[in-house]
């Protein structure tokens, strides 16, 4: 399950977070189709589907924001 579906059924500041660093991501990648669920996002990528350094950019964002939504920072 997401971390976004988990914190969807009940609203909290925490919720609130989630969806900026989520706005953000897609601020940071605007041609990206960036779902709601992050772990989606990770876990279907095809490897080699972009050039090496957009690749390795892509990934390392996505990391990011999924990690910062966990922790909360």
């Amino acid at each position: 399950m997401s971390v976004l579906r988990r914190l969807r059924g009940r609203r909290r500041p925490r919720d609130d977070w989630a969806e900026r660093v989520c706005s953000e991501l897609a601020q940071d990648l605007p041609d990206e189709d960036i779902g709601e669920d992050l772990d989606d996002c990770l876990d279907l990528y095809e490897m080699g589907s972009k050039p090496r350094c957009e690749e390795a950019e892509y990934l390392g964002l996505v990391q990011d924001a999924r990690d910062r939504i966990v922790w909360g920072r």
